[in-house]
């Protein structure tokens, strides 16, 4: 049993400390005053557990740290359980022992990850977790007669809790996330899941079809490609044949055109040297008169310079005999006689000698002057005559030059000549000039021409009969079928592609409708385990729930039999859906309707402590109703009382039970026999408790 509860900046009591005895201790005072507080303080020292927000919250308003101390008796021992918060959310713990006046710590903090655990060792101690305690031992406010006033299907849900039903859910939950786990891990690995048998199948029956469908389309199309591609080799097989025609052909036409291009040089070529012969016959025409005068030009040449140069010395004769009269004239000049006397010697001269007359000299010296005139004439006239002889000994000499240059000798070379360029004339004429024209014609023009003349005649020979147009056409229908025997080979490939993914996907729709099945199996036998095992409505939970409905119904009716009411025995039976309550007396079945409130409080304790007795007897043999005369008429409020009174009296163990009770109702414990009352007041300091 609880022997103390002690408050430290808890919540809203700064300072309180209360004691315990065995029996119903009540806790009275208006709403807000704390009484409730006192719950929080047991469930946070013994396993850090609370109804608030946070931990921090427990800290009263206004103080750095909180703590809250119980101390509990088991079977004799003492032991104590504080917990500390400060401001920062730290916590601290400690679980002892107390012999005599030591302290023996059992356990401190929650290091859990070192199995280091103060709650832990106190649910050891106790026998009690939270979540039990709060089904087994606290009753909230209300609950009390919710129990027999609730309908079927809650009373079924309370005792699921009860139980532990929930926690099938849990593991029913868990259950199906381990098969959509495993689902999804074979869906990972295979690509499908067992859901997806049905779906496969007609994926398969679909490919098969298709597979069927397709091999003899493709049998068709693979045999229609053989046939066009036998007619295409020996379609190519002729082409072989004749392709080397059409290079001959095309070489005949280059030979016709090389042949023309030839001729037409070679014909350019003699046209050239036809003018070249025409030019030299032109050149030499006249050449050999010329050439004959020569030596006779030369002869004459001969006596023109001969006569030329005689008449320069008679010039030159005729010149000097002027000079010598013209200086005589001069000396004639001053020889004048005066008085017939000579102006040398004064002589007596009669006469003058004429070589000393002017006169006679002046007559001589135009006589000189009109000779030299006349031989100067002379000489022109030969120079003139020479001139005309050695131009044309030049010309003489020039024809020579020109048939020594053009290799001429005689007239005879001329002469042939000139029949060599009538000939090349006539011969020239008669070519014809064109492609089509007499190609055997057109080769007479030399060695060379008949030469590519006959090699054109061995080509027309070898592609004699060669049609250019049937082959082009026949090389057209080769490409066609070609090209026919190309798309018959990609529908091939696309159906023959069709065919390998449609097998392919077969083998892996075969294999995974193989392993599915297995899958299947097993995801069904987990299924059969959530649905028979872990399903609230299953064999299990129905077992259970027989198993604890039938263990609550022995116990309360236990208590029923030690209270002073007319119910001996209560069952409790599960139809499909609900739990409902039977109350027997000694010889009849009674309706929950027709019990009176004091009866109907019993049948409610009654079944709370036989569900505590359900989940493992508390050490602590503790039960805490909050506010249970909620909604109770005062009739059902005393007899409240009453129970509470004769059940902390009863012994459930070797220790008697302890009620802890938090109500405003504190009139109806008046005159009670319960051990203690507590009052609980608000004020600004927080709450003050004080003893009734």
């Amino acid at each position: 049993m609880i022997t103390s509860i002690e408050l430290g900046n808890f919540l809203a009591h700064s300072d309180t400390k209360l004691e315990f005895e065995n029996g119903v201790t009540v806790f009275v005072g208006d709403n807000g005053a704390g009484k409730s507080s006192i719950i929080d303080a047991i469930t946070f020292a013994l396993f850090g557990k609370h109804t608030r927000k946070s931990n921090k919250s427990l800290i009263k308003r206004g103080s750095n740290e909180g703590f809250t101390k119980i101390g509990f008796s088991i079977n004799d021992k003492q032991y104590e359980a504080v917990r500390k918060i400060d401001s920062k959310g730290n916590l601290s713990a400690k679980f002892s022992e107390i012999i005599g006046n030591d302290r023996i710590e059992l356990a401190a903090g929650e290091r859990k990850q070192f199995g280091e655990s103060m709650t832990h060792e106190i649910e050891k101690t106790i026998g009690l977790d939270f979540e039990k305690l709060k089904i087994a031992s606290i009753v909230q406010q209300g609950e009390l007669n919710a129990i027999i006033n609730a309908k079927p299907k809650e009373f079924k849900e309370l005792l699921n809790a009860i139980i532990g039903i929930d926690k099938l859910d849990v593991a029913s939950e868990s259950m199906k996330m381990v098969n959509k786990a495993f689902r999804e891990k074979i869906k990972e690995k295979i690509g499908f899941d067992d859901t997806d048998i049905e779906k496969l199948l007609r994926d398969l029956e679909i490919y098969q079809n298709e597979t069927k469908e397709a091999k003899p389309e493709k049998n068709h199309l693979e045999s229609k490609q053989e046939k066009l591609q036998n007619e295409v080799d020996e379609l190519r097989k002729k082409i072989e044949v004749e392709t080397p025609k059409i290079d001959k052909v095309n070489q005949l036409e280059l030979r016709k055109k090389e042949l023309l291009a030839y001729v037409k040089e070679a014909i350019h070529e003699i046209q050239h040297e036809i003018n070249e012969n025409e030019s030299k016959i032109h050149d030499c025409e006249g050449c050999f008169e010329h050439v004959n005068l020569k030596e006779d030009l030369e002869s004459k040449i001969q006596k023109v310079d001969q006569a030329i140069n005689d008449t320069l010395k008679k010039i030159q004769e005729l010149t000097n005999q002027t000079v010598s009269l013209k200086e005589k004239q001069l000396l004639a000049s001053k020889l004048q006689l005066k008085d017939n006397k000579c102006p040398v010697c004064d002589s007596h001269v009669e006469k003058l000698n004429p070589l000393f007359q002017e006169e006679h000299i002046k007559q001589e010296i135009m006589s000189l002057k009109e000779k030299t005139i006349s031989k100067e004439k002379e000489r022109d006239v030969y120079n003139q005559k020479r001139k005309e002889f050695s131009d044309k000994l030049q010309n003489s000499r020039d024809a020579e030059a020109t048939l020594r240059a053009h290799s001429i000798k005689n007239k005879e070379d001329l002469k042939k000549i000139q029949e060599d360029v009538e000939t090349k004339k006539q011969n020239i004429q008669k070519i014809p000039l064109d492609v089509n024209g007499n190609l055997l014609e057109i080769s007479q023009i030399d060695s060379h021409a008949r030469t590519i003349f006959e090699n054109i005649l061995k080509l027309e020979i070898e592609t004699s009969g060669f049609n250019e147009q049937e082959f082009s056409n026949l090389k057209k229908v080769v490409n066609e079928k070609q090209a026919n025997i190309s798309q018959l080979d990609q529908q091939i490939g696309a159906i023959s592609e069709k065919i390998s993914k449609g097998e392919k996907q077969i083998n892996i729709i075969q294999s995974a409708i193989s392993e599915l099945k297995i899958v299947k199996e097993y995801i069904t036998s987990l299924d059969e385990i959530q649905t028979n095992i872990f399903s609230r409505d299953g064999p299990v939970a129905t077992s259970l729930r027989s198993w604890a409905l039938n263990t609550i119904s022995s116990k309360a009716s236990e208590y029923l039999s030690l209270l002073n009411t007319k119910i001996q025995r209560i069952l409790l039976s599960e139809k499909i859906r609900d739990v409902t309550i039977t109350c027997y007396s000694k010889n009849e079945v009674l309706e929950l309707e027709s019990l009176s409130g004091g009866e109907k409080v019993s049948v409610a304790l009654a079944l709370r402590l036989g569900m505590a007795n359900l989940l493992g007897t508390s050490n602590l043999n503790l039960m805490i109703l909050d506010e249970p005369t909620t909604h109770l008429d005062a009739e059902r409020k005393k007899s409240l009382v009453g129970v509470l009174s004769q059940l902390s009296k009863i012994s459930n163990s070797e220790t008697p039970m302890q009620f802890l009770i938090i109500t405003h109702d504190a009139e109806i414990f008046e005159d009670s026999t319960v051990e203690r009352i507590y009052r609980f007041e608000s004020s600004e300091q927080g709450s003050k408790v004080t003893t009734l």
